[in-house]
This record gives C-alpha cells, structure tokens and sequence, in this order.
C-alpha cells in the first residue's frame, strides 16, 4: 500500500479506510462493518447518512453554500439560532456559531474576558477550571482544560489557568461521607480558592456538566453544581459550562446542566449539534452579556471564516428538527437505561471493571487491576490502546483512553452510541465489548510474562 500523504495522528501505522456510513454502522474499503459504538467521539447522534439531514444540505448547497459573516447573515443560519434558543435554558437569548468545540471555547473565553472589560472590571483575568478535563486542543482551550498528558508539551505556551479537583466520587468521595456532603466540600474548595485569588480578580469558573473524554463519564453528585452557581453569583464571576460531549441529548435532556438545575452565563456546544454531517459548534450566551457588548463597544472582537457556515448550519437545523420530530429524547432515556442494564449483567462481577457510570447515552468503565483497591494497571501496558485494537478487530468502534486518575495513571472506555441505536444493536455493542475487553486483558496479561 502506498505510504499516505495524509498527516495522521498516529504516524506508526495507517488507519482503515472508511467508504460508507449506514445507520449505526461504518464500512471500510475491505466492506468490513463497524458498530459506532462511540459516535467516533460521541458526534454522530443520527449515527450515518441519514437522509433528510442530507437533503437538507444539498438544498442549501444549491442555494447558497458560503457568505461571509463580516457581510451577511443567511437565512438559515437565523433559522438555527430562533430553534436553539427556543429550546436553551432561560435567560440564553444569543447564539454564536463556530466550527467545533475547541473553537467554541475560545470564543466563550473571549467573550467572558471582553464582557469584564466593557462592565468596567478589567483586573478580572484569572480562570479557574478542573483537573482532568477536557476543554479542546486550542491553545486557550488547553490551557483550562486540566490533562497533565495533553497539556505537558504545551506548557510554555499555556496561559496560567488554576486547577481545582474534578466531581470524580468514584476515587475521591471519602468513606462515611455523604454524595451531598462530597459535592459541598468541592464547593468549599471552589471558594477557598476564589478568596485566594482575591474574588474580584477572577473571571470565569469553567467546567464539563458531565466530564468527558478524559476520565470517562464523571457524574456531578447531587447539588454539587447549583453550589458552584451560588458562589459564582455571590462573586460575580462568570460560570461557563462546556457540553461539547455531553450535551445536545446525549445525557437525555437537551442540555446536560437541565438535570443540575442550572444555568450557565455561557454554554458551549457542538458535536451533537451537527451530528457530523458537518464541522459547527456554537456559544449560547446570557442576555446580560450581550447588552454589555451592545451598549458598550457595540461588537465582539472574534472571528473565524467559517463562522455561521450556511451549509454547516443547514446540516445542524435538520439534526434538531428530526430529534425534535422523532423525539428522540425520550428514546434516549429508554435506550439508557437499557445500556445500563446490560453493561451492569455483562461487566458487574468482572475482576477488573471498577466502575460503570453514565446517563442516558453516555457511559464510562473504568478500568482497574484490583477492584478492591481501585489499583490501576501499569500505564505501559497502554490497556486503552489494546483495547481499541481488539473491539475494532471484533468490528466495533469505542473511545478508550488512558490517564484516567491523574492525566498518566488509569484507564476507561466512553460509549456514546447514535440516539437511533435499537435495542439489539446496544446488546451486540455490550457483546463486543466483553469480547474485546477479554482479549485486551489477555493480551496485557502476556505482555507482563
């Protein structure tokens, strides 16, 4: 095979080639079938080539393809902004359009820092966010994301961000103590961290609603987020919840923070917005922000080319409009609880799964070599890795990663699969996955020999 010209992330070796999506499914170019288990990084809420969400964007290809947003607006993209907003939390009442979630990030930094600025409070420059999570791969993005592997090379170029501890009750809620109690004392940790940076030096608090990609599923304990609203109201700090993975339906509300009870000043969205079908995210945004902005300089200083791309926005339109339609939402509840269900009967009693957590259709296993202690397998033995190779050999896509517990150590596999999965098709899933997860261990196992 001819060496690709193609920069892929991993140099070592060349992927598959994918030719065709079919409903839950992927092809490569060997007609080799992969459940997208995943939704390749928990995208593809429609799973493949779902027709009316392709017809939509040939329609705005025939019509208009691109303006640039520095000279037009487009209908289409109106049309998207009236239909999140009419289904966004209250007080949201401004849509910003991005290519993706990192990008989406970085403009809700800016606009978060842009807001202080026009109120009259520029000394306000510090952001706090949490370890091990996941923000996006953009400079800023990275920086207030909190994976020691991600961030490690990129350190000289970060700005300085302060970390506070993730909601991770698996490892670190304490015996005896309450979930309630847990989330309290993370708030407690919050605050005593704001008074060390003076409460009225500090911008932004930011946080995944459910945590991601990078420590498989973390789910915020009772109370623990409209704890975090009442002291960034009590400092007039602003509160940004990033749902670029888990929200968009993913958890089984449209927006994860609608479970916590809580509105965020500003939410980032993406994946699930478009589905896949095309690159866009987007920043719903508080109206107080906007009228600062408004009665202040009277513009946000940002931009990119592709913002608002017609045809991106075409694309996202029909995703929400069939989810809406087909309401998908309740579907994604029922499917849950019968992913729980059999990833609990497969995996309970299994020597080296610690945990299953989830919501709706996002779930994490993390992964330990001893379940009563909650000891993790050597990080050489790249389990995560083993584990990706063997479920796509059994022709089954999951999101596996390592560093876990503290960006080096652990390991947990993400399942994210399309809202449109049917209930055989998330049993073949768990299926797979048992195999997989057998053969990686065994795998592992030889390799320690």
């Amino acid at each position: 095979m001819q060496d690709s010209r193609v920069f892929h992330r991993q140099l070592q070796q060349r992927p598959p080639v994918a030719v065709r999506g079919e409903g839950v499914y992927l092809v490569d170019s060997q007609g080799k079938r992969y459940i997208d288990a995943s939704g390749g990084a928990a995208v593809s809420c429609l799973g493949h080539g779902h027709p009316e969400v392709r017809a939509a964007m040939h329609r705005q290809i025939d019509q208009l393809a691109y303006a640039h947003t520095g000279f037009f607006t487009t209908e289409v993209a109106e049309a998207l902004a009236d239909q999140l907003i009419a289904t966004a939390p209250s007080a949201m009442s401004h849509v910003y359009f991005v290519s993706g979630g990192s990008e989406a990030v970085e403009a809700a930094l800016k606009m978060a820092r842009q807001y202080v600025v026009e109120i009259g409070q520029p000394q306000r420059c510090h952001v706090i966010g949490r370890r091990q999570s996941y923000h996006g791969n953009t400079l800023g993005a990275l920086a207030v994301g909190g994976h020691v592997w991600r961030r490690a090379q990129f350190q000289p170029l970060l700005i300085d961000v302060t970390h506070v501890s993730p909601c991770y009750e698996y490892r670190d809620r304490q015996e005896g103590e309450t979930p309630e109690a847990y989330g309290q004392r993370l708030v407690q940790e919050l605050s005593d961290t704001i008074e060390r940076l003076g409460s009225g030096n500090v911008m932004a608090f930011v946080a995944e609603t459910v945590g991601g990609a990078t420590a498989g599923v973390l789910m915020p304990v009772p109370g623990y987020f409209k704890g975090v609203r009442e002291l960034c109201d009590r400092h007039g700090i602003l509160l940004i919840l990033d749902e670029v993975m888990c929200g968009m339906g993913r958890t089984g509300s449209l927006h994860a923070c609608e479970q916590e009870g809580v509105v965020p000043d500003l939410l980032t969205i993406a994946k699930g917005l478009g589905g896949g079908y095309q690159p866009i995210g987007a920043v719903l945004v508080q109206s107080h922000l906007v009228h600062a902005m408004r009665q202040g300089s009277g513009f946000f200083q940002h931009g990119h080319t592709y913002l608002g791309h017609a045809v991106a926005c075409a694309a996202a339109l029909a995703v929400q409009q069939v989810m809406h339609r087909d309401q998908l939402l309740p579907r994604v509840r029922q499917a849950g609880l019968h992913l729980q269900r059999c990833l609990h009967q497969r995996l309970d009693d299994h020597p080296h799964v610690g945990e299953i957590r989830g919501r709706g259709l996002f779930w994490g296993i993390e992964l330990v070599r001893d379940r009563s202690t909650k000891a993790w397998f050597d990080p050489t033995l790249r389990l995560h890795a083993r584990l990706k190779a063997q479920a796509m050999a059994e022709g089954l896509m999951v999101y596996p990663m390592g560093g876990t517990v503290d960006g080096r150590c652990g390991d947990h596999v993400l399942l994210a699969p399309p809202f449109i999965a049917s209930n055989e098709e998330l049993e073949a899933i768990v299926d797979k996955l048992a195999v997989a997860l057998t053969s990686a261990l065994e795998e592992a196992t030889a390799a320690t020999r």
